[in-house]
């Protein structure tokens, strides 16, 4: 079967740029979460490949074929909307099979794969049910199902689980992706969760202000960023300021070495970024003397910096401290069951940013901020 394929993609709306110069694959029997913040242009590049707008430039390619203008109904995507937008005065079944009785399609046949794919979500039984009858998980199902009614070679989800409550949407988001696997559909959801995508996706496009910065496995795209505001949309990331200074980077007064940055030269501004699990606090204080505070910055010890506790959160599954440093608030994380000495408001410590687990990314002004 074909990939999915956008060339040059762009849209306008007036003087307005939604969507600039996306080219993107989507693998055939995978799926692609959109992510992004509100209004960075994953809906409206949803909305393209779905044929519910055109492209003010470019080409959309299913496998060989261009669809670029193909209207919607041509497409036979399936898609569910953000509403599930069900019609309450029919039965579920009826919902489910109501682009098949447009096409003519037998009652007999109808019904019969109405109840297959309810089977498939998991609502046997069913069928003969009111909309009203029904829970939020069970309309989304429901609307699921109605999607793929017509089998379709591409599935289209635009925040499919907003409406739901953060449990019932956590539960959703594994039956969605299970049913995705065993059905193989190419599938594309729009989603602003970052955890729902990494819950759901075999790759994430993370968009901003309509461009795409950057592609990848869930994997690459939380250990890997590609740029700063990837590193800080997905996860939790500590940043720092500073600048390139012979193949170390300063901030302040203290010097950090970052083996995974090439390419800066002497004096170019940088922003470093850590993971808060990838911080370690020091059982000793070693490095809060006075002694260590006259050495040089250059012999020192390595990403090593004096931390002040001003608060611990608890929430069972990790343990927050949050440190005051002479670089800045940064936070560090502690799993259940990790070695972690007892720590009070106003203890001092030292703090450590393992070179290995430090990214180093060009600092515009934005990032500044």
């Amino acid at each position: 079967m074909a990939d999915l394929v956008l060339k040059s993609i762009r849209k306008d709306f007036g003087s307005f740029r939604a969507v600039d110069k996306v080219d993107l694959t989507f693998p055939h029997g995978k799926l692609t979460a959109l992510l992004g913040p509100s209004g960075c242009g994953k809906t409206t590049l949803l909305r393209m490949i779905a044929g519910l707008e055109a492209p003010s430039w470019g080409q959309i390619l299913l496998g060989d074929e261009d669809i670029t203008d193909r209207p919607a109904y041509e497409r036979k995507f399936g898609m569910v909307f953000q509403s599930f937008a069900l019609f309450p005065h029919l039965t579920v079944a009826e919902n489910i099979a109501y682009s098949l009785a447009i096409e003519g399609v037998d009652k007999r046949k109808r019904r019969a794969r109405a109840d297959e794919l309810l089977d498939l979500v998991q609502m046997g039984g069913y069928g003969d049910r009111r909309i009203g009858e029904l829970s939020g998980g069970q309309r989304q199902r429901v609307a699921i199902a109605r999607a793929l009614a017509q089998e379709p070679s591409v599935f289209l989800l635009d925040e499919p689980m907003s409406a739901l409550d953060a449990k019932l949407r956590e539960d959703m988001q594994v039956e969605l992706r299970l049913l995705q696997q065993r059905v193989g559909i190419t599938t594309i959801v729009v989603t602003h969760d970052q955890r729902e995508a990494m819950t759901m996706a075999d790759q994430i496009v993370v968009m901003s202000k309509g461009y795409t910065e950057q592609v990848g496995t869930p994997k690459e795209i939380y250990s890997k960023p590609g740029n700063s505001f990837v590193a800080s949309f997905i996860g939790k990331a500590n940043f720092l300021s500073g600048e390139a200074t012979d193949g170390k980077y300063r901030v302040g007064e203290y010097l950090f070495e970052a083996p995974k940055a090439r390419g800066f030269t002497a004096g170019s501004p940088v922003t470093l970024a850590v993971r808060p699990e990838n911080a370690v606090i020091n059982d000793t204080c070693a490095c809060l003397g006075e002694e260590w505070a006259k050495t040089p910055p250059e012999e020192r010890a390595k990403n090593v910096l004096p931390a002040e506790v001003t608060f611990v959160r608890d929430v069972g599954s990790t343990r927050d401290i949050y440190v005051k440093t002479p670089v800045g608030d940064l936070i560090v994380e502690y799993g259940a069951g990790e070695s972690l000495p007892t720590l009070t408001i106003g203890e001092k410590v030292s703090l450590r940013l393992p070179p290995d687990e430090l990214h180093v990314f060009p600092r515009d002004a934005e990032a500044a901020e």
